[in-house]
């Protein structure tokens, strides 16, 4: 993906840990975003957790990457377009890609901006 003239590579996973019991607990949806070429900089992690209002699904009936608010935006971190409007909401908001460290920001504050983006209501900086 080529972003304000740079080039990134990402990944998404979905990631919990197992509580005493062995249950899973606590979701996330996590995208990572590489600027290229390689150090060059550090990569964004933009994480979703699972919480009250929000969806972040490991499965059906959800789709894979799927991230949203139960009544509201969503997105789904698989497709390209999605990634770029998040990628651009992180850019505008402050995050620089020449840091030569990891960065990890809360990936809710960032998804209804995105999503508007993304349906051509607003520009990164959000409605």
């Amino acid at each position: 993906m080529v972003a304000d003239g740079r080039v990134y590579l990402w990944t998404m996973r979905h990631s919990h840990r197992r509580d005493p019991e062995g249950r899973s607990v606590d979701c996330r949806q996590i995208l990572t975003l590489f600027p290229r070429p390689a150090g060059t900089g550090g990569p964004l992690r933009i994480v979703f957790a699972d919480g009250p209002g929000r969806y972040v699904p490991g499965g059906a009936p959800f789709g894979s990457g799927d991230v949203g608010f139960t009544r509201g935006a969503d997105l789904n971190l698989h497709e390209p377009g999605a990634v770029g409007a998040l990628l651009d909401v992180a850019l505008a908001r402050g995050w620089r890609p020449d840091e030569r460290r990891a960065v990890e920001v809360d990936g809710w504050p960032l998804l209804e901006a995105a999503a508007a983006a993304r349906a051509g209501d607003a520009g990164p900086e959000g409605p």
